[in-house]
């Protein structure tokens, strides 16, 4: 028998941690955990098989991170659970050394990731968390999944986020010619009938999705049109300085700012990690330059519109949408008739439903969030003593970091470290060349007082 059969992980309860959800960053842990001897860990999920955004695994789509950032290497490049492990496993590693690139395809990482999750012998599939409870006497959780409940000191949500819909298209909400791009691959057959399709959002989706529509429907007499409210398309902040604002450095400064001072700062840097990345912008131009050889360029149907908002939506009277529109430095309103729109338009954190019965022992902060401290510990009424972690749900106590996959290997290694109660992972003090926070103000001299025998000599005079 080995310490990591089901057998063995029952007579190991309670366990240490338990993860509910296996995204890429509850992954992340599960891979750091399995070489852990003494923390003890479980990772259960409801889906049949671990999946990563199957509806943008669009072809030629790649990461926005280097491989580097894969599960664990920039924590413990020894690590078997390495994507370089996983290519010398898969008999790429020649392939992967001769094509020269830092960046992915989207499909090898969800492979990689497949290939990790399926294999760690401390995650389980098939294993929806129906509810979370907080037992007092044992001071444990009691996770119920799968007609079990399991028992554990410490919890990790890793829930992961749900696609957002903007208000504007709440009278859309099940219309089937309204997708978001999260359900792109699978509903792109069902736009085949349509002669003029929006895509909404300014984002690496909402490129990609136009990219991948500008291929399939070239030359049918499709009109493309593309729809952002950024005053501009721009490209995702990437140049080597700029992308320090993704180390834990940053991460520790932007934690210790007032949380007013945080909430204006999340979306003013919306081009750190809402934007597209500028090789996406220039393959969308290279394509409509070739497309148009020969010809002035607005014969291809193609309508780009940037700093456009969708104030309403609506079924037309005639059939198709009607999408009402304000332009935002103009003030111009205009209505825009389409047969159908992909929503490029994000994703937000939700509290999972099994948590309804700990929900009163979490001391939500004004505006219903977790309050998280610097090891993403979520602040806990004193009855409960156990720790309850969060993994992509800190984005207004952590910063633009939180959802990016280049720091998931960190977090989990900090998670490890607090669960285990000391240092599993050494983890660097600085990661970055910039200073974030100035220095502190130095303190003001002291001004010597006179000694008594100076004191009478000057009174003489």
């Amino acid at each position: 028998m080995t310490p990591h059969d089901d057998t063995a992980g029952q007579q190991r309860e309670p366990y240490d941690l338990i993860g509910v959800g296996i995204g890429p960053f509850n992954l992340s842990l599960a891979a750091l955990a399995d070489r852990a001897e003494t923390v003890g860990a479980l990772f259960l999920d409801g889906k049949p098989e671990f999946r990563w955004h199957p509806g943008m695994l669009v072809d030629g789509a790649r990461m926005q991170v280097p491989f580097l950032a894969d599960l664990v290497t920039l924590v413990d490049p020894t690590n078997p659970w390495s994507f370089l492990n996983y290519l010398r496993e898969k008999q790429r590693l020649f392939p992967f050394y001769f094509s020269e690139r830092f960046q992915l395809p989207r499909r090898e990482y969800d492979d990689y990731c497949r290939w990790a999750a399926h294999r760690l012998p401390n995650c389980r599939f098939d294993s929806p968390v129906t509810a979370v409870h907080w037992d007092a006497e044992e001071r444990l959780y009691l996770v119920r999944a799968a007609g079990r409940a399991h028992r554990a000191r410490n919890l990790v949500l890793g829930t992961g986020t749900e696609p957002a819909r903007p208000e504007a298209f709440a009278p859309l909400r099940r219309h089937p010619a309204v997708l978001h791009s999260a359900d792109y691959l699978a509903g792109r057959g069902g736009l085949a009938a349509a002669r003029d399709i929006t895509v909404v959002g300014s984002g690496q989706s909402g490129a990609e999705v136009f990219l991948d529509l500008l291929r399939h429907r070239a030359g049918d007499g499709t009109r493309l049109r593309w729809l952002t409210r950024t005053r501009a398309i721009a490209p995702m902040e990437y140049s080597k300085l700029g992308l320090e604002q993704f180390t834990p450095d940053y991460t520790r400064y932007f934690h210790g700012l007032p949380a007013d001072v945080r909430d204006a700062l999340v979306p003013a840097q919306w081009q750190l990690h809402k934007a597209a990345s500028a090789e996406t912008i220039a393959e969308i131009h290279d394509h409509l330059y070739e497309r148009t050889i020969g010809r002035p360029i607005d014969a291809e149907p193609v309508e780009i519109l940037p700093g456009t908002a969708v104030s309403e939506a609506a079924q037309g009277p005639g059939g198709g949408l009607e999408l009402h529109c304000r332009h935002g430095e103009s003030g111009r309103r205009h209505l825009v008739r389409t047969d159908a729109v992909v929503l490029a338009t994000g994703y937000r954190a939700v509290r999972p439903a099994a948590l309804d019965p700990i929900a009163d022992l979490i001391d939500w902060d004004e505006r219903g969030r977790y309050r998280v401290d610097l090891d993403h510990r979520v602040a806990t009424r004193p009855e409960l003593t156990g720790g309850l972690y969060v993994q992509n749900a800190e984005l207004h106590t952590h910063g633009v970091g939180t959802p990016d996959l280049g720091l998931g290997a960190h977090r989990a290694a900090v998670i490890l470290n607090a669960v285990a109660g000391k240092t599993l992972h050494p983890l660097p003090d600085r990661t970055a060349w910039t200073t974030f926070e100035p220095p502190a103000p130095p303190v003001p001299a002291l001004i010597p007082l006179p000694q008594e025998g100076t004191e009478r000599a000057a009174a003489s005079r």
